[in-house]
């Protein structure tokens, strides 16, 4: 396994000799047009956490920022200030109690309850005072005692079970921001051939324990003739190590070595495009505000694997902070050095060009020692000699 084991999750990029990535200059951000460089010097070293815990990453060039915070409402009221969150709750209760209080005296106008007091949709609703505390005590499960629903009407019964289910979604509303690079890649990495992806998380609230895990999918027939159109194999991404355990800052890069247990390591590059399978790739963890687990998922199949190619840096050093740029999160770069054939008969040419050059230096070692010097300038003498005429020879008609 070796050494890309301890190297498995890249954050600050450090490859490639095409890329020369201490010479790329990216715009600071500030609109100003200046460049920073990637990985420059600074007398004082930024600190990716401060003392405190704090992070100090910013996030730019994020797309659909808006929509995603729209679209993540619970951790969106998480991470904003307390006095906004206060607001924001005390009206979606508030507003969700009038509207449904202003639904149910509707009903009760429409059916005639007001005027009539025999039959009834809901009992002792008779104003909007009375329907506005009657969806209150609908929404929190006080309890009715007083007003309660009755079965003349069915759009009365089918408000409050509506009602009961937008409470509890306005309750438990999450859908973590959590980003996975649009393709996956097969490069080298410290000598050998890996598989690759990214993931990344938008929020400024952390997950606790977080860890991947991938699987992959893919039909198989066993020896005795069964089809399983789905087989599910295991991908290692580091659970022996514990290195599957990531700490999310910034968008880390996943890496699934190639080796003898990988389920790729007889794949080539010709091979990867005529396949027909599915990888999917798990992240899991807790909310750090809640501590409510989340899991969130994705998939790559044979055609949106990108092979010989590596991820662009996103994080860049500030002075004070680190600056992640998701306007690259889904960009990648082609490695023209990456071999075509599988892991399996890379690691063959490996090891036939390490025994010839061990038999070569083996033999010739031996050579010397069994041969004196006189022996050995009187070889090459006659190696000269014979040299001379074989020459000699075909310069003649």
């Amino acid at each position: 396994m070796g050494s890309v084991r301890s190297h498995r999750y890249s954050i600050v990029s450090s490859e490639e000799d095409g890329m020369k990535l201490a010479t790329i200059t990216v715009p600071n951000g500030y609109g100003n047009g200046s460049v920073n460089k990637v990985h420059s010097q600074h007398q004082h070293q930024s600190r990716f956490v401060s003392k405190d815990g704090h992070c100090n990453v910013q996030f730019i060039n994020v797309r659909e920022k808006g929509q995603r915070y729209l679209a993540d409402i619970f951790t969106t009221c998480v991470d904003i200030r307390w006095r906004w969150m206060l607001l924001i709750f005390f009206l979606s209760f508030l507003l969700s109690w009038l509207f449904f209080g202003f639904v149910f005296w509707v009903v009760a106008l429409s059916y005639g309850d007001l005027e009539n007091e025999t039959q009834v949709c809901v009992s002792n609703v008779d104003s909007f005072t009375a329907a506005f505390l009657f969806s209150v005590e609908t929404q929190t499960t006080i309890g009715y005692g007083y007003r309660y629903v009755t079965e003349e009407c069915p759009i009365a019964v089918f408000m409050v079970v509506f009602q009961s289910i937008v409470g509890c979604i306005i309750d438990a509303f999450i859908i973590e921001m959590i980003v996975f690079s649009h393709y996956a890649t097969v490069a080298m990495r410290d000598g050998k051939l890996c598989l690759m992806w990214r993931v990344g998380n938008l929020r400024k609230s952390h997950l606790v324990e977080a860890h991947v895990r991938a699987q992959l999918l893919k039909s198989h027939t066993t020896a005795e003739g069964e089809f399983i159109p789905l087989d599910q194999i295991d991908i290692d991404v580091g659970f022996d190590s514990g290195i599957d355990r990531i700490f999310l800052v910034s968008p880390i890069t996943i890496v699934h070595e190639i080796d003898e247990e990988s389920p790729f390591y007889d794949m080539s590059k010709e091979e990867l495009e005529m396949s027909e399978f599915e990888i999917v790739v798990i992240l899991e963890g807790m909310v750090e505000a809640t501590a409510m687990t989340t899991q969130c998922r994705s998939s790559y199949v044979a055609s949106e694997i990108l092979w010989g190619h590596r991820f662009e840096p996103v994080l860049f050093e500030e002075k004070n902070y680190y600056k992640v740029d998701y306007s690259r999160f889904d960009n990648t770069y082609e490695v023209p050095s990456t071999p075509h054939c599988s892991a399996r008969e890379l690691a063959e040419k490996k090891s036939r060009t390490s025994s010839s050059r061990n038999a070569f230096c083996y033999e010739n070692e031996v050579a010397l020692e069994k041969c004196d010097s006189s022996f050995f300038f009187k070889s090459l003498t006659e190696i000269l000699v014979l040299t001379k005429v074989q020459c000699v020879q075909k310069r003649q008609p």
